[in-house]
């Protein structure tokens, strides 16, 4: 089968302006990541209208041949030429790759309330015949394909769809190319920008790092770890902690690790076991509706999805935390007198990160739910899950403060917040805060979760970290796993997580003896030019203390 075009409609488009190559290359990157490698049942052709040239129909066996041998049809070609030559191996791998997705994992995700929203999207650019985006025959397709022994392959769906034309919203995926594109420029523009304002702030600085203690390795002190179940009958929630506890003599500041999505104790061990060699006392929590064991539940069909009540009972299960490790501190115990309990540090990671900022002080903005989840157009992930918050708007259920007058200091890596808690929120934020995010994080991405809520934040004390390359699960140690809950394709665990975790180990200490013990000698630590001491590639990190919008606006206008 060949292209239904004429020539003629084919040389009045070679004359356009040079961006149209540029979508007819970013087309190609759609329509290969569609098509399947086996034939059969497929589809046999892809179609779209590009006005105002006409509509174009593009043969699965030309793209069936170049999938498995590499030979480009003379048909083909006209569109694979449009491709820079560098991008064309990755087309072609990404035609030929499996992914270790079963059918059970496709059809659990598919059919939660995230997955479907995401589905849901998607079939605004993949349609039937008849024009018309179908959501359970896209469902139904990536379900199916996923019976594959291999693994799902991406390009099968294509076969399984219940369509002899596909037909691709040319419109529509233009507009999201142009909307990602763009966001990814703000993202590059801010990359260099902080990088420009912590080259400035360097500049006032003179401290001598290689004479002065090295944060990034253990401390001196041994420790301990006593594992408690803490029950809340309230609200049903049973839920493990590890309790890291110094060989020094007490009381210990206390430090609660708060993890995210599909984590568990052991994610964050690592910070935890470092910060108890340096003093602190440390309480590693599982939050049971959204962690490990929840999520392999969830996907074995023995579970129902994570619940918007997540949103809520997070922050309470910490707060449930304090109030129990804060009994066990004053009476009747073996913990009395040990735990500082009212000068308290979060940690928190993604999910985590949020429940971090609620405790600190930051509220949901309900207005904010409401205008920017209905609908929800963003191509930010985190989003997905932010407008969770919807449904408990919709259910009428009372959202709480969750700010705890405990907590005196919190990092939050990778957290999201931009609509859940947006300005309003961010800006209730008094005690001191660290974000820590990566450039290319494709689940919480940096510009609109940290860097634009860190200009938010009302606090004196704050700081920005921003890891050039880093990932959502950059510091995130159990996911180099060989067996990892979720199967992370390692694209997106990103280069040598090991130095994330280094800059996680160092400044989390620096930043604790500065805003919970009140060791002013450990503040050189919180600056730039420590970040650009202990900065090592190819996941080099960037610390600011000041950014204000003003400053955001200018970096984002640079050409």
């Amino acid at each position: 089968m060949s292209f239904s075009v004429s020539r003629n409609i084919i040389y009045r488009e070679k004359k356009q302006h040079k961006w149209q190559n540029t979508i007819a290359g970013a087309l190609i990157g759609i329509v290969s990541t569609l098509v399947s490698a086996t034939s059969g049942n497929a589809a046999e052709r892809i179609a779209f209208y590009y006005p105002p040239f006409g509509e174009f129909t593009i043969s699965t066996d030309d793209i069936e041949t170049y999938a498995e041998s590499g030979r480009v049809t003379n048909d083909f070609a006209f569109y694979l030429n449009r491709v820079p030559s560098s991008q064309r191996a990755q087309f072609r791998r990404l035609l030929r790759t499996y992914f270790k997705l079963d059918a059970t994992l496709v059809s659990q995700v598919t059919y939660s309330a995230l997955g479907e929203s995401v589905v849901r999207r998607l079939s605004e650019l993949i349609m039937t015949e008849s024009r018309q985006g179908s959501f359970y025959a896209l469902r139904s397709a990536l379900i199916l394909s996923a019976t594959n022994p291999k693994g799902l392959n991406i390009v099968e769906v294509i076969r399984r769809y219940p369509s002899s034309t596909i037909r691709l919203n040319l419109t529509e995926g233009q507009s999201i190319l142009t909307n990602f594109s763009e966001l990814l420029r703000r993202r590059d523009r801010v990359v260099g920008g902080l990088k420009e304002v912590a080259t400035a702030e360097v500049l006032n600085q003179t401290t001598n790092f290689s004479q002065q203690p090295d944060l990034r390795v253990n401390g001196s002190f041994g420790y301990k770890v006593v594992s408690l179940e803490m029950n809340d009958v309230a609200r049903s929630r049973v839920f493990p902690v590890d309790l890291y506890l110094p060989s020094i003599k007490p009381p210990f500041p206390l430090i609660v690790i708060s993890h995210g999505v599909a984590e568990d104790r052991e994610t964050f061990a690592y910070a935890a076991q470092h910060l108890a060699s340096y003093g602190f006392a440390v309480a590693v929590l599982e939050h049971p509706g959204s962690d490990a064991k929840k999520i392999q539940q969830y996907f074995a069909g023995l579970a129902s999805p994570p619940e918007a009540r997540e949103l809520i009972n997070r922050p309470l299960d910490i707060k449930f935390l304090l109030d129990r490790l804060q009994s066990l501190n004053e009476s009747g115990s073996n913990f009395v007198g040990q735990l500082n309990v009212q000068e308290v540090g979060v940690i928190g990671h993604s999910y985590g990160g949020y429940t971090a900022l609620t405790l600190a002080g930051a509220t949901i903005d309900v207005n904010s739910v409401s205008r920017q989840c209905n609908p929800n157009n963003s191509l930010n992930l985190s989003v997905l899950l932010q407008c969770r918050a919807n449904e408990l708007l919709q259910k009428k259920i009372p959202i709480p403060s969750f700010q705890d007058t405990r907590v005196k200091a919190v990092m939050a890596l990778n957290p999201f917040g931009s609509v859940i808690l947006n300005r309003k929120g961010f800006s209730k934020i008094q005690v001191p805060i660290m974000f820590m995010g990566g450039s290319q994080d494709v689940i919480t991405p940096a510009v609109p979760e940290q860097v634009i809520p860190f200009t938010w934040v009302a606090s004196q004390n704050k700081y920005l970290a921003l890891i050039e390359n880093g990932t959502h699960f950059s510091t995130s140690e159990k996911l180099n796993a060989s067996q990892p809950v979720l199967p992370v394709p390692r694209e997106l665990i990103g280069p040598n997580p090991a130095i994330a975790q280094m800059y996680v180990k160092a400044f989390s200490v620096a930043f604790f003896q500065t805003h919970l013990v009140n060791q002013q000698q450990y503040s050189p630590y919180l600056t730039a030019a420590y970040a650009q001491y202990i900065s090592k590639a190819p996941l080099n990190v960037d610390l600011v203390r000041s950014l204000t919008s003003e400053q955001l606006e200018k970096i984002f206008a640079n050409n």
